[in-house]
């Protein structure tokens, strides 16, 4: 197969994670990773506008040949919720623009996929990216959360392979 550039967006309007990974068969490469922030003191839209143009941005400099995001969670917050979505929209937007199909993947999915079990806590999640990415230092949660989008569409995307391949193990 192939190698691949992976792109995972961890979304939020606080701080959106994002992680950019290379795949190729069972080997993962850290390329970049970081997290975006726009000003908490502008209005929504300019906000949302800051997102998608950082975004744009990335994908420009990275190249991802596919993208992955983490999937809406149910919120206790209707107002986190909604901003949440925004977010994620106004995410799922730009990767689209740029030409990019999107996969989604839960939370408890991209946790099992790197750390083993769905309900492990944010620190064990950055332990195992660190470690299943030698060399990536990911400079908040967020962008290790990314990371591990990203870590889980490669391993999604490698046992698709081998299955349609004809190749299970």
């Amino acid at each position: 197969m192939n190698p691949r550039r992976i792109l995972g967006i961890d979304p939020g309007l606080r701080r959106t994670g994002w992680g950019v990974l290379d795949a190729q068969d069972n080997r993962l490469s850290h390329i970049a990773n970081g997290a975006i922030m726009p000003p908490t003191d502008l209005p929504m839209a300019t906000r949302l506008e800051i997102l998608h143009r950082e975004l744009c941005a990335i994908i420009r400099t990275h190249t991802p040949d596919a993208s992955a995001i983490e999937a809406v969670f149910v919120h206790k917050n209707p107002e986190s919720a909604l901003k949440l979505g925004q977010a994620r929209g106004v995410a799922m937007v730009a990767l689209a623009q740029c030409g990019l199909d999107v996969a989604e993947y839960a939370a408890n999915a991209i946790k099992k996929a790197v750390v083993g079990v769905g309900h492990a806590n944010k620190d064990q999640v950055g332990l195992m990216v660190r470690t299943l990415l030698p060399g990536a230092q990911p400079e908040n949660a967020d962008a290790a959360d990314a990371l591990a989008v990203a870590i889980c569409h490669a391993h999604h995307r490698e046992s698709a392979a081998r299955i349609a391949a004809g190749v299970v193990s």
